[in-house]
């Protein structure tokens, strides 16, 4: 099943499954199918409320979650299309601050697949799904739509939105390679040799005439192609550092931008990473003019934004009772070295020593979590990641070195096979399709 989409509703199971007998089987970047399913759907993408579109490699979706509880600090609504779904599909979709529920799913899906089989479109999992999220947005009143990129930005099925209110770019690293640095005709040659650089460039794709383009700061040469990317597409770049800035100052964010300045409480969300993602959300909502949001609504948004499997303390639980009482488990979903970096950032070095139990996808790379952690490390548990190729214990040796790595069956098995001492926790990572089987096995599924 793409993405590992299931369903225990047999409708939108029904529709779920009709995925595989139209994809092109596998998602493949292009404009050129998702504008001609819009078309065959009466073009519902021209129908949405302000679009707050975010791009970025790390830190996407928890900026789309400080967006939207800033939206609904401030008594609006916002629709949420983010990606990928954790335990349901449903959880992709959220209309005007609820997940779409199954009875509104199936006939949305439906109606999707069967335009595209009529018109002949082999569209992705990906770009069915974009389809049905827009066509709901459009079906559906609300005062805006936060909408995430699911893979680049240029070529991604969601930038065909012509004219959002505001775009903005989070953080950025080396993923997705073989999509994102594959060769291609017409690429700037500085970003032939700097890898990051052309990061950057794919994801400066969504930048539109006259939209205002926020930033984050990166190295100079990648702040340098976003800001040709943008001057070519008649985009107002707003990069931090320059027309914005922010910084953790006395346990406070203080923000500051041309309209002035904000202080605001920390995010509840852990991980000092999470400081960068609100502030790139205050800036993108502090730069466009479809919607007033008071100052009030910015210091609400960094206690109501919460966003699952991003540093989540597991609650109790199935999976919380096979150890101890009081023993932290962490889970995060990350996969490459930024989220590394964040993860050590937020346990630091030498104050707690932590079980890494992981389970990660064959395409990634171990050391990317490993190595920023390796100071931390009491030992490595590798567990599989459910209906997908990962990595077995042997590709763990080389990056784990030293550190002593076993290997089990499930992450219950995992759980029961050791007992963590005082100061010590669990940490649980590598898959965003693993932290998904450890949300439904702890009865925590997102809502």
């Amino acid at each position: 099943m793409p993405d590992h989409a299931t369903s225990s509703d047999p409708a939108v199971q029904t529709q779920l499954d009709r995925f595989a007998q139209l994809s092109p089987g596998r998602d493949i970047l292009g404009l050129e199918r998702i504008a001609a399913l819009m078309a065959a759907l009466g073009n519902p993408h021209q129908k949405l409320p302000p679009v707050f579109h975010v791009a970025g490699t790390n830190g996407k979706g928890s900026t789309c979650a400080f967006l939207r509880a800033a939206i609904e600090a401030s008594g609006l609504t916002a629709h949420v299309y983010t990606s990928p779904h954790l335990v349901r599909f449903n959880e992709r979709i959220r209309l005007a601050g609820r997940l779409i529920d199954d009875q509104a799913l199936a006939p949305l899906l439906a109606e999707v697949l069967d335009a595209a089989q009529a018109h002949g479109i082999s569209a992705s999992f990906f770009e069915v799904t974009t389809a049905a999220a827009f066509l709901a947005f459009s079906r559906n009143p609300a005062d805006a739509a936060v909408i995430e990129v699911g893979l680049g930005g240029r070529l991604d099925a969601s930038n065909v939105i012509a004219t959002p209110a505001v775009c903005g770019i989070a953080s950025l690293g080396i993923d997705h390679e073989a999509f994102l640095l594959a060769p291609e005709a017409g690429i700037p040659p500085e970003t032939e040799i700097d890898p990051l650089a052309r990061i950057g460039w794919e994801k400066a794709g969504i930048a539109k005439s006259g939209v205002p383009l926020v930033t984050q700061s990166y190295p100079a040469k990648v702040n340098a192609v976003i800001a040709d990317h943008a001057a070519h597409s008649g985009a107002v770049l707003h990069a931090r550092k320059g027309d914005w800035d922010a910084a953790i100052y006395n346990g406070q964010i203080a923000y500051r931008d041309a309209k002035g300045t904000l202080k605001l409480p920390l995010p509840r969300m852990p991980g000092a990473h999470q400081a960068d993602n609100a502030a790139l959300a205050v800036a993108m909502l502090r730069h466009q003019s479809e919607l007033a949001i008071p100052d009030a609504a910015y210091a609400a948004a960094m206690e109501w934004a919460h966003w699952p499997a991003r540093l989540q303390r597991l609650g109790p639980g199935l999976l919380s009772a096979c150890l101890p009482a009081g023993t932290e488990i962490w889970l995060d979903g990350g996969h490459n070295v930024d989220a590394g970096l964040a993860l050590a950032g937020h346990f630091g070095p030498g104050e707690t020593r932590l079980h890494l139990i992981m389970g990660m996808l064959a395409g990634k790379d171990p050391a990317s979590i490993i190595a920023p952690l390796r100071r931390q490390l009491t030992s490595i548990t590798v567990v599989p990641v459910p209906g997908h190729a990962y990595h077995s214990a042997h590709a763990f040796a080389e990056s784990a070195s030293g550190i002593p790595v076993s290997e089990a069956t499930d992450i219950h098995a995992a759980l029961t096979a050791f007992t963590p001492r005082r100061g010590e926790a669990v940490l649980i990572a590598g898959s965003l399709y693993l932290a998904g089987e450890v949300l439904r096995a702890n009865d925590q599924v997102p809502d």
